[in-house]
């Protein structure tokens, strides 16, 4: 069986080459069981969890780092998140029937955006097109135009899991390495490699623990498998964070709430969780007052 919801890196010894593998299956079970999404809409929503999972580990952040993905079609938004921790979570948005087509057919026109919200700075943010067939196509031309580094993504989402398998060309090292290997192709070397990650079914990815998975494909390769990182399911919403953003809204406009609706509700969409103040609570926030920012996707009612 496959490793349960962790993130796994490895890397060639005698090639400049980095990869690495997600397993996503009870956090994932955790993201489906908060709506009864399609099977279309569950695809392009594991994919995108996938993907980002794997990109958390190309950089260094103390935070969280978010995918999103908006468009004019069927599939209205997609957003997922996780947390340098490893926590993740997800949800979509979606309008009548989603096909299992490109993604233009899926999302229609938009934008892939990928933020990095940092415990200390500023965020940053980075804009992927959205081309080609699948997000795993957007995230390679993406990487070989802005970064200049060959980039190979796996994604696969099922009912019941959710894998990723990546590979990544480094910056040319070959002045650091021994006379032999400055002979080196890096380029042969990067097709190679991927020409055997291609050969990879997708019953292998799913079943496959890491390390028979990386030895059956590349047992020609000295490939060094690192330790894992665990990864969970988690909701950053708090009821300390929704009552500062409803400090920030005003007593007036509470008061007005509270007199129509009798109390006041808000809903965070990545896990259900409903928070609700009576007048009580919202004449109590006024005493105490807080300032924080409203979890990402909570609604107010």
């Amino acid at each position: 069986m496959t490793p349960q919801d962790q993130l796994l890196r490895f890397n060639f010894d005698e090639l400049d080459v980095r990869g690495e593998l997600v397993y996503l299956q009870h956090s994932w079970q955790q993201v489906l069981a908060r709506y009864d999404y399609p099977v279309n809409v569950q695809q392009q929503l594991g994919m995108a969890l996938a993907a980002l999972v794997l990109l958390s580990a190309t950089i260094k952040f103390d935070g969280n780092m978010i995918l999103q993905v908006q468009g004019n079609g069927p599939l209205k938004k997609l957003v997922v998140q996780v947390t340098h921790d490893g926590a993740v979570r997800g949800l979509a948005r979606w309008e009548g029937l989603v096909p299992a087509g490109s993604l233009a057919e899926v999302f229609g026109e938009g934008l892939i955006l990928i933020t990095v919200f940092k415990a200390t700075g500023d965020p940053y943010q980075s804009i992927v097109a959205l081309e080609g067939y699948s997000l795993a196509d957007a995230l390679n031309v993406y990487f070989m135009q802005s970064e200049q580094l060959p980039s190979t993504f796996r994604l696969l989402a099922t009912p019941s899991a959710v894998v990723g398998f990546f590979l990544q060309q480094l910056p040319d090292s070959r002045s650091k390495l021994d006379t032999l290997n400055d002979t080196r192709d890096r380029d042969e070397d990067w097709h190679r490699v991927n020409y055997l990650a291609a050969t990879l079914a997708d019953d292998e990815l799913l079943q496959l623990p890491a390390d028979t998975l990386l030895m059956r494909l590349f047992h020609e390769e000295d490939v060094r498998l690192h330790a894992p990182k665990p990864l969970h399911f988690a909701c950053t919403c708090s009821r300390h964070k929704v009552e500062s953003t409803l400090i920030s809204l005003g007593r007036t406009e509470l008061d007005s709430i509270i007199e129509t609706e009798k109390k006041i509700e808000v809903d965070c969409e990545f896990c259900n969780q409903r928070y609700n103040f009576t007048a009580h609570d919202v004449a109590k926030l006024f005493e105490e007052g807080t300032t924080s920012s409203l979890p990402e996707n909570a609604v107010l009612h």
